[in-house]
């Protein structure tokens, strides 16, 4: 078992609901302030994103945050530089688009990402079945891949996601690209489903975006991914005292 779902494990067995917000790395000079300020406010574990030109899974706002951060002159190896030398108390994961990977070498790249601190990696667009050497290349460095799981999904698939995901099952709560939604999907269809084959870790994500959407989800699942509703705060200007007091938000509405 990687070292991040043993961690996790022991926070559920807590008692503790997982809130993990994301970010995107580099879209702004002081985007680690904003993670470490996260965690100061509750965050459990952090979600970090590595801009991709083409995403698949992203919505408008995360598409805007990885074309300033692309713009910038965000790397792989920036990310991982700048990780490194932060001391940002939270188990790392970062997320972004197989060809990334691909081209930078994928033993290289789950190498660099473990010496900077990273524990996990959500890869969207890389298939189960299309996994092994990527999987492969992260066993060598204790790094968790975390599959995605849908409404769509059918069950003999959920049993096999279920059973290969690592550290957490990211649950997405509907039919959508990341953004602010209403109402709570098909969370709790989707957790379920996990359940009924694993007890792996299963956190809702994707149109999470008020605190009140954080708590429902909490209430049948292990924790919630929070994105797009604090990259947009992000975005408009917050400091890292505001992404504090908006995690300490969600926080509060999770612990209730």
């Amino acid at each position: 078992m990687k070292s991040l779902e043993v961690t996790l494990r022991a926070l559920r067995e807590s008692g503790r609901k997982a809130l993990v917000p994301y970010f995107m790395a580099g879209v702004t000079p002081n985007w680690t302030q904003h993670v470490a300020a996260a965690v100061h406010g509750g965050a459990d574990a952090v979600e970090v994103g590595i801009p991709f030109s083409d995403p698949m899974m992203d919505g408008v706002i995360i598409q805007k945050a990885a074309e300033l951060s692309l713009a910038a002159g965000t790397t792989i190896d920036s990310i991982c530089a700048e990780l490194a030398a932060s001391d940002l108390g939270a188990p790392l994961i970062v997320m972004t688009y197989y060809n990334l990977f691909h081209h930078y070498g994928l033993r290289r790249a789950s190498g660099r990402l473990a010496q900077s601190g990273v524990s996990g990696a959500i890869v969207p667009d890389l298939t189960l079945e299309e996994s092994e050497e990527w999987r492969a290349a992260c066993d060598e460095n204790d790094i968790a891949t975390i599959f995605l799981v849908a409404p769509s999904t059918t069950p003999e698939r959920f049993a096999r996601l279920a059973r290969a995901t690592e550290g957490f099952c990211y649950a997405s709560a509907r039919m959508a690209v990341t953004g602010r939604a209403q109402g709570a999907g098909d969370a709790t269809r989707v957790v379920d489903a996990v359940r009924a084959t694993s007890d792996v870790p299963t956190y809702v994500g994707i149109g999470i975006s008020s605190p009140e959407q954080a708590r429902d989800a909490t209430e049948h699942s292990d924790g919630v991914i929070v994105g797009s509703a604090l990259v947009d705060t992000i975005l408009t200007g917050a400091s890292p005292a505001d992404t504090e007091v908006f995690i300490a938000s969600f926080r509060r509405a999770i612990d209730k």
